[in-house]
């Protein structure tokens, strides 16, 4: 991938796509991006085991590299890099790439070593595959405001580009993880944009307070009983800190339980005397 990569950024526009694979629309959406914007475009599938904890479902994540592949190959993606985990990660691995302040708040701070984890992946894909640009999705906005101060941060020769979370018709946004939902959990987990949309409506009709804002997200999910919130956060849209009172553009963004399912959603909010 490598030796690749190095040839064709010579003469060649390399727009590149990390994923955990399980393809969705999602995905495919950030492909398509990619393609507007590149003249070769790389995907990578690596279900990377530094960003799952010991208790979380690395073991179990989705796997489907034939189904992956067709879709790539119906998006015009060119080259699918698709590395074992000793390649990524051989005996005696040791080096890590830590941003300061993103382990301590939203998905951060609830998952030790999460971030890290990514950061790392990341910055070894991203020297690998040599991107003149990279392409992440808005859902994981955590993970993108951090890849771009990496980038910025480490002098990298790339861009970070951003595009719209996908979502169902009932505002669902599109996961892997959607797959773990019976039923009744599938149903209720609509409410999570709706919640959202609530929280974002009391902002810009003049809500500053931020209790008073996630109060009303709260009780519109807890109505759903086989809901179980892990947090709803208010926080700057651009350094992702938390904010006591909000005069200018925040995140919205939540994680909530539904049975085995941790989804993850949040949504941009700009008062109207934002400074």
């Amino acid at each position: 991938m490598r030796t690749l990569s190095s040839e064709l950024r010579r003469e060649k526009m390399i727009g590149f796509v990390p994923t955990m694979g399980f393809l969705h629309g999602g995905h495919l959406s950030l492909v398509d991006r990619a393609v507007s914007l590149s003249d070769i475009v790389v995907v990578s599938i690596f279900v990377n085991p530094e960003q799952f904890g010991p208790s979380e479902d690395f073991l179990t994540y989705p796997r489907d590299f034939g189904r992956d592949r067709r879709l790539l190959e119906e998006k015009g993606a060119d080259i699918v890099f698709y590395p074992e985990t000793e390649d990524i990660y051989p005996p005696g691995y040791s080096t890590y790439v830590e941003v300061e302040g993103f382990d301590t708040t939203l998905c951060g701070a609830r998952r030790p070593g999460h971030m890290r984890g990514v950061a790392t992946i990341c910055m070894k894909l991203f020297n690998i595959v040599k991107p003149h640009l990279a392409v992440f999705g808005e859902k994981d906005y955590q993970q993108a405001v951090m890849i771009k101060k990496m980038v910025s941060d480490m002098n990298l020769d790339m861009e970070i580009v951003t595009s719209p979370t996908v979502r169902e018709e009932d505002g669902l946004a599109v996961s892997s993880r959607n797959r773990y939902l019976n039923e009744e959990e599938r149903r209720d987990a609509a409410v999570l944009y709706r919640a959202l949309l609530l929280g974002k409506k009391l902002i810009e009709g003049g809500e500053d307070n931020v209790d008073e804002v996630v109060g009303a997200m709260e009780k519109m999910i807890e109505e759903k009983k086989t809901a179980r919130i892990e947090y709803i956060e208010v926080v700057n849209s651009e350094n992702l800190k938390l904010t006591e009172r909000i005069d200018r553009p925040v995140l919205l963004a939540l994680s909530v339980h539904f049975g085995g399912a941790r989804l993850i959603d949040n949504i941009i909010a700009v008062p109207e005397d934002a400074t």
